[in-house]
């Protein structure tokens, strides 16, 4: 008999009325603002200006939620276009199943649409919005919870996540959280890239590997441990098969570019105010330069009296 465990939610919607309220699109929502806030502040602070990260994710999150739900469609065929399925759910994105590699891969399209119309660096950008993108992963698995879905093998540990549902093939009983356990991944890759930003002053797309490479080897055991239904290969499910692959081009990319472009961009976005630490530089350059004035005034009023003097002693003489 389980002593502890976490329990699912009853349901996943609430009704206002005729106005259905979803578990996982919340968790959805509020991911995308703590990624837009988060961003943007991080992007002021490498000398952009304010309101750029949402303008961009204007278009990359659509884009993103296309690419994630067209990944799952694609991927998961099978639950909605075999027999005695309907077709139409693959439209219904409210009740679930986003790819998070599609989602990253159109995101970023969307997101390099809303860059080349600013005349921004995409790198730059993705490196300012990156820890928040994995903040927003860490919330929107919480949809999961919502859902019953995604989760792992049997467990009998205090931690176990207790499915009720036995709709779509659940055998209700208590299972590994893989939900929670990504979700607590993904806020130690958001706080590893803060600090290794920080630290090394990562640049040129160098913040988003890290943040991609990180995700990918949590992404690959804690998708190991899942039990929903998957396609195989070479007895891997194919998720991990694509976190090794985007795993292995991340951390070429760190490699190649660290070589090719070592540093941080010196200018984000044309035109934008100095960011703080350059505004300090400017202030103590212009400081500085008022001192310097100052003691060239001086200089010159001592010459001046100087001059005096000598003219006053010639008369006396």
């Amino acid at each position: 008999m389980e002593l502890a465990f976490i329990p699912s939610p009853s349901r996943g919607v609430l009704y206002l009325g005729p106005i259905p309220l979803r578990g996982y699109a919340f968790c959805i929502i509020i991911g995308v603002f703590v990624a837009v806030w988060l961003g943007n502040k991080r992007w002021i602070a490498r000398g952009g200006r304010a309101g750029t990260v949402a303008d961009i994710a204007v278009w990359a999150v659509p884009f993103g939620l296309v690419g994630g739900r067209l990944y799952h469609v694609i991927t998961d065929y099978e639950l909605y276009f075999s027999e005695g399925r309907d077709w139409v759910d693959a439209f219904k994105i409210w009740e679930g199943g986003l790819g998070i590699w599609g989602a990253i891969a159109l995101g970023a399209l969307g997101a390099w649409i809303g860059c080349r119309r600013r005349g921004i660096p995409l790198p730059a950008y993705a490196d300012a919005v990156a820890p928040g993108i994995a903040f927003a992963q860490a919330i929107g698995r919480w949809g999961n919870w919502f859902n019953q879905e995604l989760y792992g093998k049997p467990t009998d540990l205090p931690w176990a996540l207790e499915i009720t549902s036995s709709s779509d093939g659940r055998v209700p009983g208590t299972y590994h959280p893989t939900f929670l356990y990504e979700s607590l991944w993904c806020i130690g890759v958001a706080f590893l890239v803060i600090w290794a930003d920080r630290r090394f002053r990562l640049g040129h797309g160098r913040a988003f590997a890290l943040y991609v490479a990180a995700y990918c080897t949590g992404r690959a055991w804690i998708e190991y441990m899942r039990v929903d239904d998957a396609h195989h290969i070479l007895g891997l499910r194919l998720n991990v098969w694509t976190a090794i692959l985007v795993f292995l081009l991340a951390v070429t990319y760190l490699v190649l570019s660290s070589k090719k472009r070592p540093g941080r961009e010196d200018v984000v976005e044309p035109g934008a105010p100095a960011s703080g630490e350059d505004a300090d530089t400017d202030e103590k350059s212009g400081d500085a330069g008022k001192d310097d004035e100052i003691a060239d005034e001086s200089g010159t009023d001592e010459a001046k009296n100087a001059a005096k003097n000598e003219a006053g002693s010639g008369k006396k003489t």
